[in-house]
């Protein structure tokens, strides 16, 4: 059985105020036998008016999505830049959030981390992923997200039964507990930092990192700290944006807002604005 829960926090979602005006967002947990590989699965839902269309951004994680739409069910390593949707009408989208590193194993191709890359679901998952995904997509819209989950967990299931070997679990292991070891660091700690504290060289984790999560140890250092400064905005948009740079790392505001503004598409204070507005929109009238 499966716990459905709003899902908090927004890292990575732009503007996280707006999108509760355009979708509905659910996070599931994993079956135990999937956790290695699946940090959850996530359910979008929206229903707009005649007309009404909804555009969200995404500042993407550095991890492959497995992802059941209307009309497409595909693996997607994480994308090269800003990923961009607008929804209109009614619909569903039912996903499944890998872990870094895991599409490797689930899809049984040692470049599925390629960013950019994106893998129909029946050349990993078989035959029946087409209709196993429509049936997913219309339980998600008719607002039964555990069982949209509950029709693709199968197949994710015997793809991992098929392709996971006990080095490539091992291997991912090393990956999951160098994201652990990243997020418990404070947030302007070098990869020097993280390759101490995981005992392995920053040439090793170079490698590790290049070979599975598709990106380097510094640039997901990197991308950590602009999602939690674009969380920190969207909380408290007056914030002092001089403080924020330093509290996420930073120690000059010019290579903050160079970073930001590369990753998000808006500098500090543009994005600021915006999130302020959205806040306002939603307050009581």
């Amino acid at each position: 059985m499966f716990e459905a829960a709003p899902t908090r926090p927004t890292l990575g979602i732009v503007d996280p105020a707006a999108a509760h005006r355009g979708f509905t967002l659910m996070r599931l947990p994993p079956a135990a036998d999937l956790a290695d590989l699946v940090e959850w699965h996530w359910v979008i839902t929206w229903d707009l008016a005649p007309g009404v269309a909804f555009t969200q951004v995404v500042v993407p994680h550095p991890c492959g999505n497995v992802v059941a739409e209307a009309d497409v069910f595909a693996a997607h390593a994480m994308p090269p830049g800003l990923f961009e949707r607008t929804l209109a009408g009614t619909g569903g989208v039912v996903g499944t959030k890998l872990r870094p590193g895991a599409l490797r194993i689930l899809a049984g191709l040692p470049d599925a981390g390629r960013p950019g890359l994106i893998l129909p679901a029946a050349r990993f998952l078989g035959p029946t992923a087409e209709p196993a995904s429509r049936v997913a997509v219309t339980e998600a819209v008719a607002g039964r997200a555990e069982s949209a989950v509950g029709h693709l967990t199968p197949l994710l299931r015997a793809a991992a039964e098929r392709n996971r070997t006990s080095a490539a679990a091992a291997t991912l292991g090393r990956v999951t507990e160098a994201f652990a070891v990243l997020r418990s660091l404070g947030p302007g700690e070098p990869v020097a930092a993280l390759a101490a504290a995981l005992g392995v060289t920053p040439r090793s984790l170079q490698r590790l990192f290049a070979d599975w999560v598709g990106v380097g140890p510094k640039w997901v250092l990197q991308r950590n700290r602009v999602h939690l400064a674009a969380e920190l905005l969207a909380r408290d948009p007056g914030r002092d944006q001089a403080g924020l740079a330093a509290e996420v790392g930073y120690y000059d505001q010019a290579h903050f807002c160079t970073d930001f503004a590369r990753a998000t598409g808006a500098t500090p204070a543009a994005y600021a604005r915006r999130c302020a507005a959205s806040l306002e929109a939603l307050a009581p009238a």
